[in-house]
């Protein structure tokens, strides 16, 4: 019996386009696998490296782009699963594999003979005369080799990797922390009635949840990534929304086994130690050096510039808010946890709109088929056929395939869509197999989000804010799909962190687009339209609480800036996370204690344990593209085959095999103009 015979992560998957056949894989089988795949990818690096010829595109470039596929294979499938299902076991095998892996990609990335022959191509790249992707790839490789420390003398490599290794155990246990602290805050109550303002659905949802706990009769409320709690805009009762976001917010700085403060400290220190041995200023200067921003300077403008007409429009929501307590019976001083409640009342006052009283219009399989298919097929003409016979990682992801119009294969979704106690928080976009013509590959993309499971029988209702990120994540999914490249390292939404975000919020522009709404928005008993005058409604409101919105999220992104912008010396001082993070909201001015931050360090999963540290910037700096490409579509007609395959062609087909800036600016003929940002989020007065 060979290893492959008894491991089925060493041979490639029989199942259709690649997808691992979840089925026959087991923990056990992760650790071997990665310990093949790492000493088969060494082999094939140092088979590019002795050639005992001069380096040529064919003999380096194309060898590194065909090496790591059993490793990457691997890992794919792996990380889906512990991201979304990560059971004890799953996390020790993590935990594990941490060290390992950060030690593996140095080694690769540091090899100075790798480096030799790649920077020796890099200084003939006039001379090579190479088409524009496989130019493209010479100067990437080269640029992401020096950015990493190929360039380092031996002592420098050493140190480098004890920082990456003991950084990946760090962020490893950052996300372990967050995900057992988010489970074990899960707010407890008694009696219906301290929930009172929930749907039928949130309430038997929350009832599901105690009884998974072993609470029976008892109602259990679980915590979502961010700050804020949906159920924060409904709950009348201003204790239980009180009890829900001090639980919110006190993850992972309670001084128990799952307390954050340090590791993050630690996480902090030794990437300023880092970002100095390798000749930058502090982290954020090594990171935004290899993304469209360049600097921190010019995102330190940029955040500068949005905050003081974000605070001053949420210190003008913030006094209207208070009017309303002030009106009431029994006022009271508002706090954060009132906000989103009160929020809800003004809303409704002003512009006659209850967003609460919009799920029935939203069932989550119309939102999916109706809605964010829907747009798919009349934007790029692909259909979405669930395959039932597919198996997924979990009993909860279902796997759709996907074909263009001609009926050509695509490539598979996954959508996995509920909450569990094994799935860390937030929603994302990964892949399992990803695209290339070199290695004659289709993609497999997966969305996750956290949506409440209703109990057996109930229907899912969503949320706006639901909908709004199940568009979202399938924009990622889109350009996952669409990507047609020829090499791995370009595949997919393998672009500048601060570009990849892009895709995904165009893809929002169509949930209140005519016809797209009219196809998904339908009363879940009835059948009924969302009424003409409450869509009009919800356009009128667009701009409605923005100060709020834009401030927690602009807080958020400066915290990020806050920490990672520190050297060494600076980073070393740091002994208390509260008081930095008060300090740094104070410099920019969102410190206004009513208007939390969207996430505080000890929770900040994206920049602690994900891959956006100094990047959490890239939302709103997406959104300048964003915004300008929705005036673009509107002036040319909005949802048609034509501009779509305008944007496919353009944008999403090209992955990340040019320029970002260029590939847009090929696609609207200019660079792209902050003003429609501005007047979106009301910051242009």
């Amino acid at each position: 019996m060979t290893d492959a015979d008894s491991n089925p992560l060493l041979a490639p998957s029989p199942l259709p386009y690649g997808l691992p056949d979840y089925r026959g894989i087991s923990p056990s089988h992760y650790l071997p696998a990665f310990e093949a795949a790492f000493a088969e990818h060494r082999r094939e690096i140092s088979n590019i490296t002795r050639a005992r010829s001069m380096p040529t595109f064919e003999n380096t470039m194309l060898a590194l782009e065909r090496s790591g596929e059993l490793l990457g294979r691997v890992a794919r499938t792996f990380y889906t699963v512990s991201s979304a299902d990560a059971t004890p076991e799953i996390q020790a095998i993590e935990e594990t594999l941490a060290p390992l892996m950060a030690a593996h990609n140095d080694a690769v990335q540091l090899d100075g003979a790798l480096y030799w022959r790649i920077k020796t191509l890099h200084d003939q790249l006039d001379a090579l005369q190479l088409e524009p992707e496989d130019r493209y790839l010479v100067e990437r490789h080269f640029r992401e080799l020096t950015h990493a420390g190929a360039a380092l003398d031996e002592t420098q490599k050493q140190e480098l990797t004890e920082l990456n290794q003991r950084l990946s155990v760090l962020t490893t246990t950052f996300e372990k922390n967050l995900l057992a602290d988010t489970n074990e805050l899960a707010v407890v109550f008694d009696d219906a009635a301290d929930l009172d303002g929930l749907t039928e659905g949130e309430l038997s949802a929350a009832a599901q949840n105690a009884t998974d706990r072993g609470l029976e009769g008892r109602y259990v409320v679980t915590l979502t990534l961010y700050t804020g709690h949906p159920y924060l805009s409904s709950l009348t009762s201003r204790e239980s929304r009180r009890r829900l976001l001090d639980a919110s917010r006190r993850r992972g700085a309670r001084g128990n086994e799952h307390d954050n403060r340090e590791v993050l400290r630690e996480i902090v220190r030794l990437r300023a130690r880092r970002a100095a041995l390798l000749g930058y200023d502090s982290h954020a200067a090594y990171v935004t050096s290899d993304e469209t921003a360049g600097s921190p300077d010019t995102v330190h403008a940029l955040l500068r510039r949005l905050a003081v007409p974000a605070a001053r429009n949420a210190r003008a929501e913030q006094h209207a808010l208070q009017s309303l307590v002030d009106a009431e019976d029994e006022p009271f001083m508002l706090e954060a946890h009132d906000w989103a409640f009160y929020t809800e009342k003004v809303r409704a006052a002003e512009y006659d709109l209850d967003r609460g009283a919009l799920r029935p219009w939203f069932e989550a399989e119309r939102v999916l088929q109706n809605g964010v298919f829907f747009a798919a097929n009349a934007l790029y003409g692909v259909t979405f056929t669930e395959r039932e016979d597919l198996p997924a990682y979990h009993p909860d992801a279902r796997v759709f395939e996907v074909r263009n119009e001609d009926g050509s294969a695509v490539g598979l979704f996954i959508l996995d869509l509920y909450t569990r106690d094994t799935k860390r928080g937030g929603a994302w976009m990964n892949s399992i197999v990803s695209q290339s013509r070199l290695r004659g590959t289709r993609p497999i993309v997966v969305n996750n989000l956290n949506v409440p499971k209703p109990a057996a029988g109930q229907p899912t209702l969503l949320t706006l804010d639901e909908v709004t990120t199940m568009f979202h994540e399938f924009g990622h999914a889109l350009h996952g799909l669409f990507a047609t490249v020829t090499y791995p390292h370009f595949a997919g939404t393998a672009v500048f962190r601060d570009f990849v975000e892009f895709p995904s919020q165009v893809n929002e522009m169509w949930i209140l687009w005519p016809e797209v709404l009219a196809s998904y928005a339908r009363h879940r008993e009835t059948g009924e339209p969302l009424p003409a005058e409450v869509v009009d409604r919800l356009h009128a409101s667009e701009a409605f609480n923005q100060g709020f919105a834009t401030s927690e999220y602009l807080a958020a992104s400066w915290i990020d800036q806050a920490w990672h912008s520190l050297d060494a010396d600076a980073a070393a001082e740091v002994d208390d996370v509260a008081a930095f993070e008060r300090a740094a909201l104070a410099d920019i001015g969102l410190d206004n204690p009513l208007v939390p931050t969207r996430y505080s360090s000890t929770y900040f999963a994206h920049v602690f344990s994900g891959g956006y540290s100094a990047g959490y910037y890239s939302y709103i700096w997406s959104e300048v593209l964003d915004a300008d490409t929705v005036e673009w579509f509107r002036e040319n007609g909005g949802l048609t085959r034509p501009n779509g395959d305008r944007f496919r062609s353009l944008l999403l087909g090209v992955g990340g095999s040019k320029d970002p800036l260029e590939a847009y600016r090929d696609f609207r003929g200019r660079d792209a103009d902050i003003a429609p940002l501005l007047k979106r989020r009301g910051l242009d007065a």
